[in-house]
């Protein structure tokens, strides 16, 4: 049998190789050139490039959950629900979820910072920082925006929802990310890296701060119904108390020095005496679970605790000037060895 005539033998493939090395070694000139210029633009790269800061908050989650065990049943029979478990749905994967959630990051934004001497949202700080409306001012509908501090968010346009969902997005994908190392422990990490340092540092506790104001709330919204329930509850026993006492008041003065074989003139103090008892036993327990509905929604909070906060100066990452130099002429270098071979292959094709 004739051997293939297509098949590439080792040998072939090393003369091959060693053509085309020859071939590129011949057009040296042109790859140190374009390292050169590599370099250059790798160079002008790290003067121009923004150094990234970075800003790191470290929280501790109290889960917040509480048996309930006698109080629960006895506040049951009221007909009122302490919610000691309610944690739960903000609890580990989901809070840190809520941390990045487009409605936190939004109100976030939309919060008070003091920058350059004026009360700002940060909003404007990030659109400043960007340099976004030297833009806008040439264009009518972006001209007069405005996102001031703690706007009502119900009453934004379609133009400001928009930008607003584009800062987000940049955040969200490029510079927010919370993590939390270990599960076993509750304690999480936000990161927030920014070109700016202040921005970076003020929209990181910006961001615990709102979504801590909103777990509270959220958590903590049953036991402080139920709380104002029983404060309602004890105040009316109170009224029909003292309704009672001064009730009875009046009916032993009617029936002060009466004769004691009239007894069905002292009826009507028997009853009032009867309803002082029942009120008095009702306003005890009431009162009782007053105080255990205080201690309740006291355990609820806090429910967040902040460790450690970004603090001035924040590290930053820079890229340096020899590895733009060493990066850019590389780079430079290589596409300007793969240019000449497809260059050679083209018009060997040819």
């Amino acid at each position: 049998m004739e051997p293939n005539n297509d098949e590439i033998t080792l040998k072939e493939l090393l003369g091959k190789a060693k053509e085309w090395y020859n071939y590129l070694l011949s057009q040296w000139k042109i790859i140190v050139l374009a390292g050169i210029v590599g370099a250059a633009l790798g160079l002008t790269y790290s003067f121009i490039k923004k150094p990234v800061y970075t800003a790191t908050l470290t929280y501790a989650l109290e889960d917040g959950k509480t048996s309930g065990g006698g109080l629960g049943s006895l506040a049951s029979s009221f007909g009122l629900d302490f919610g000691g478990s309610t944690g739960g749905a903000f609890s580990g994967a989901n809070l840190m979820e809520l941390f990045k959630s487009r409605a936190m990051v939004e109100q976030t934004l939309l919060s008070p910072i003091v920058y350059k001497g004026a009360t700002i949202s940060l909003a404007e700080m990030y659109i400043q920082d960007r340099n976004w409306r030297k833009n806008w001012n040439e264009k009518a509908k972006f001209k007069n925006l405005q996102f001031l501090p703690n706007a009502d968010r119900s009453k934004f346009t379609r133009v400001q929802d928009s930008i607003l969902g584009t800062i987000y997005g940049d955040l969200s994908k490029n510079s927010l990310s919370v993590e939390q190392k270990d599960k076993k422990v509750a304690i999480g990490t936000i990161t927030m890296k920014a070109t700016n340092e202040l921005f970076a540092q003020l929209f990181t506790n910006a961001l615990t701060e709102t979504v801590t104001d909103f777990y509270i709330t959220t958590k903590s919204k049953r036991a402080k119904e139920n709380l104002d329930i029983l404060v309602k509850q004890t105040d009316s026993i109170r009224v029909e108390l003292n309704g009672a006492i001064t009730g009875v008041a009046v009916a032993n003065d009617n029936t002060f020095g009466l004769n004691p074989a009239l007894n069905v003139k002292r009826v009507p103090s028997a009853r009032r005496q009867v309803d002082v008892q029942a009120n008095t036993a009702i306003l005890t327990e009431i009162v009782k679970q007053t105080e255990l509905a205080k201690v309740t929604l006291r355990k609820e909070m806090p429910l967040i605790q902040v460790i450690d906060q970004p603090i001035l100066p924040l590290p930053k990452e820079k890229f340096g000037k020899a590895k733009g130099i060493l990066l850019g002429g590389i780079l430079a270098g290589f596409m300007a060895g793969f240019g000449l071979i497809f260059r050679r292959i083209f018009r060997q094709i040819i």
